[in-house]
């Protein structure tokens, strides 16, 4: 099998798809041949823009099915909308069960699931069928961050003792699509959508290199969320107008900022701590993603905004408003950082890279749905010590069947003036 090439086809035709086949291009050993998406049209152009990436010939599907059972698609990297999970999983898994097709694995997009209910089903999914799975995690993958973090480990955790402390966040705007809004089709709001990152990326920064997960075991979660932005009348305005009317945040809205204090204990005796901060209402250039992690006599600091480049246009510079400096782009004049190429700077390209070399059986798998039915845990543990208002032992009773009340139909979220 090493002298394989994968050939990938991807669930999804959408902006988290095209940053996956943007970051192919430094992709060894696979092509991307396919994508299907409910919408045809999206699913054709997305095909071009693979092609016209040169990174494999891509082609668009009518179903799921059918790109399953093509002998030349061997894993399918799932990016679709959360609500449509298990029914993705289930398209993709049933010709496998049924002897009509035969894939080597499924990558698949954070979260899971929007709970740990659909994601242990997400997970038994694959399973059933005996193909391989990877949680597409790509911040964990960031070059700063695994550079980094293997820097500290092996020259100030190795002389001064293991770290103690992880930060990260996620903060931007808000999200391209009315779904990302709505928390009955999205599982929540910020914290579901985006925390996944950073309850991930601190217990990776805390954990020994080489080392599993499960030596920095979560045993206690604090967590607060809130709509700090989008409640406000002249924002949940815009936001209406924006996303369509079903996205009305001032009767059902979902929380645009969320904190999350997880203490751990390791395998070694020390208790550590992470902290985790998610935004959709934060005001800069763009997306900053950021980290830290300190130990007795060292840190390390990560932000994608500290990008090395920068642009500066005055007032007289007219232009369209867009994302050809970072994503989420917030303006077009002052001083203006540039990420050259995001899909590196993120993580994609060498997430992309170890799930295909895990998948060709060159290496073993870093992250599997294993880990993303516990990132989902950790989330619902969040949404619960929110709601009630406690720090609490992890895991609490009850998780496995917890539903936070935004992922339900209404909302007790507190609004931003009270």
């Amino acid at each position: 099998m090493s002298d394989k090439r994968l050939g990938v086809g991807f669930v999804g035709s959408g902006f988290n798809a095209r940053f996956h086949m943007l970051s192919w291009q430094g992709v060894r050993d696979a092509d991307v041949l396919g994508v299907w998406s409910p919408n045809r049209t999206r699913a054709a152009d997305a095909a071009r823009y693979a092609r016209s990436l040169d990174v494999g010939a891509c082609k668009p599907y009518r179903s799921i099915e059918e790109m399953v059972a093509d002998p030349a698609i061997d894993a399918i990297w799932v990016s679709g909308p959360n609500q449509a999970r298990i029914e993705n999983l289930e398209a993709i898994v049933d010709p496998v069960l049924r002897g009509r097709a035969s894939l080597i694995g499924v990558a698949c997009e954070k979260p899971l699931g929007r709970n740990v209910k659909e994601a242990k089903a997400v997970a038994a999914l694959v399973k059933r069928a005996g193909l391989r799975h990877g949680y597409l995690e790509n911040q964990c993958f960031a070059p700063q961050v695994e550079r980094g973090r293997a820097l500290l480990w092996a020259r100030g955790a190795s002389n001064t003792g293991r770290p103690y402390l992880a930060r990260a966040a996620e903060e931007h705007s808000g999200p391209h699509m009315p779904w990302f809004w709505q928390g009955k089709l999205q599982g929540g709001g910020v914290l579901n959508d985006m925390m996944c990152h950073s309850a991930l990326v601190v217990r990776h920064l805390l954990t020994k290199p080489g080392e599993s997960l499960e030596t920095v075991r979560p045993v206690r979660v604090s967590a607060h969320i809130g709509s700090l932005k989008w409640t406000r009348p002249e924002y949940a305005k815009r936001l209406a107008e924006s996303m369509g009317r079903r996205v009305d945040y001032r009767t059902t809205p979902a929380e645009d900022f969320a904190t999350m204090t997880v203490e751990f204990v390791t395998s070694d005796g020390y208790r550590v701590f992470g902290e985790a901060t998610t935004s959709w209402s934060f005001v800069g250039a763009g997306l900053r993603l950021s980290a830290e992690l300190l130990g007795p006599e060292y840190s390390m600091q990560w932000n994608t905004l500290d990008s090395g480049l920068k642009l500066f246009f005055s007032r007289e510079v007219r232009g369209k408003i867009g994302e050809d400096l970072v994503e989420k782009q917030n303006a077009e004049v002052g001083l203006m950082p540039v990420v050259a190429n995001e899909a590196v700077a993120y993580g994609y390209e060498a997430e992309n890279r170890h799930f295909v070399r895990a998948f060709l059986g060159k290496e073993p798998c870093r992250l599997t749905f294993d880990d993303g039915v516990e990132v989902v845990r950790l989330l619902m543990a969040a949404y619960q010590s929110a709601e009630t208002g406690k720090s609490l032992r992890f895991p609490p009773s009850g998780i496995d069947r917890f539903v936070p009340d935004v992922g339900r139909s209404g909302s007790r979220l507190k609004r931003a003036r009270v």
